[in-house]
């Protein structure tokens, strides 16, 4: 066996990606690093308890995958695993789902084409798939409410209290307020109910999906008049906004998009991931905004 192919497997054992050869006593040689390696640091540097019940599994590729860089994403499209195994990553960790269902469930779609092709892609360069999910909001404070705030420029705005969810801002127009975040986010398809004058004082986020149950608590909320989240149902919370403005509250709903509404939050992950994968590259792959206006 070579001291190479020794090494590896000496460092998968013990789980860490260094070790000493002791044909080579004073030589300190970097091993491999694995799939598996870089899972454990992960439940070790996130901060809280890793739960028993979560959608942050492994979904393509194995553990002992050796990997050659790791690719972060809001979400990994077929799109950003091609532009990921181009950057020479073979490792994607990605917020949302690959696979179209928030609990990776495919049986119900296991012939389908589309999904072939892409798990056909993944298998043939070998890449694996993170789900990073659950964890990422559970740090403290919430990864996601973090990198949104920094990319926002929002830091002054936080809520004495230190919620980086609430925010307050001057009075200005609600219009203002939107094409500050457009232009921050880069996005083209914010979609707004309220009026375009509406002074804007406190704001409530909840980035990503927010639905009728957590939605409307914020938005009756006195303290908050405008709400911002990535996506609802519009038969629930987007009517529930509209009957609000006409019962007479000064209230508005923001909808950025999925994607865009909690990027950032994984580009704050990469920064994270660097502290403690220091042997591979880490790299943000950004997913793009899916919608144009027609």
């Amino acid at each position: 066996m070579s001291v190479s192919r020794r090494m590896f497997l000496a460092a998968g054992a013990v789980g860490t990606g260094w070790m000493l050869v002791p044909e080579l006593l004073g030589s300190v040689v970097a091993a491999p690093v694995t799939v598996g390696v870089v899972i454990d640091r992960i439940k070790e540097h996130v901060g809280v308890p890793w739960r028993a019940q979560t959608v942050d599994n492994l979904l393509a590729g194995d553990p002992g995958i050796v990997v050659t860089g790791i690719a972060t994403t809001m979400m990994a499209t077929f799109e950003v695993c091609k532009r990921a195994q181009a950057l020479g990553c073979n490792f994607i960790i990605t917020h949302e789902t690959p696979f179209y269902l928030h609990q990776d469930k495919t049986d119900d779609i296991k012939d389908n084409g589309v999904l072939l092709a892409k798990q056909k892609f993944l298998a043939d360069h070998e890449m694996a798939i993170l789900h990073f999910h659950d964890h990422l909001h559970a740090m403290h404070p919430d990864g996601v409410a973090k990198g949104m705030v920094e990319q926002l420029g929002w830091q002054a705005n936080v809520d004495t209290g230190g919620d980086l969810k609430r925010l307050h801002f001057d009075g200005m127009r609600l219009q203002t307020l939107v094409q500050g975040i457009a232009t921050k986010l880069g996005a083209k398809t914010i979609r707004v109910v309220g009026n375009r004058e509406l002074p804007v004082h406190r704001v409530a986020t909840s980035w990503g999906y927010c639905g009728r149950e957590g939605g409307i608590a914020l938005l009756a909320d006195p303290q908050v008049e405008v709400l911002i989240c990535g996506e609802t149902r519009e038969w629930e919370l987007v009517e529930y906004a509209q009957d609000a403005i006409t019962a007479g509250q000064a209230k508005a709903l923001v909808v950025v998009g999925h994607v865009l509404s909690e990027q950032a939050g994984m580009e704050f992950a990469t920064s994270w991931l660097k502290t403690f994968v220091t042997e591979v590259p880490v790299k943000f792959v950004p997913a793009p905004e899916p919608f144009w206006l027609g």
